[in-house]
């Protein structure tokens, strides 16, 4: 066998292998115990946007002074972020108390946004059937 054709084709399998290959990274989204609910919102929607990308999501609950005297407030706050990003995450690590912060680590989960993906799918086909009904002209009798 020639050597310079087993070299390229060495290099042809390494290429493939790495475009298969997906690169997961962790993102973080820090919150506080008294944070407003517009920038929860926004935040939440930050976390959704990394999570519809494939990343993972960190999401930690920073506590000052006295505030680390109410980890259920912490407890709170991430459980709505788990409920609200339900249709595309999986909670992977729990809430859990590291000195004065709580963390709490968010997967993507495919099959819950292959769901989420077909319902919003049918609900555009269904939205987009009245519209074409409505452009027809009534029969004048």
């Amino acid at each position: 066998m020639d050597y310079g054709k087993w070299k390229y084709e060495e290099s042809q399998r390494l290429r493939d292998s790495r475009r298969k290959s997906t690169n997961v990274s962790i993102k973080e989204m820090k919150y506080r115990p008294k944070i407003g609910t517009g920038d929860f919102d926004t935040k939440t929607r930050k976390v959704e946007k990394f999570l519809d990308e494939g990343h993972k999501v960190k999401v930690t609950i920073m506590f000052r002074g006295r505030e680390t005297q109410h980890p259920e407030l912490g407890r709170r706050i991430l459980d709505h972020v788990a409920e609200r990003v339900v249709q595309v995450a999986r909670v992977e690590v729990m809430p859990k108390l590291d000195g004065r912060n709580m963390t709490m680590v968010l997967a993507p989960d495919k099959k819950a946004k292959a769901a989420r993906d077909a319902q919003r799918k049918a609900e555009n086909d269904s939205s987009a059937e009245p519209v074409a009904e409505a452009a027809k002209p009534e029969d004048a009798a």
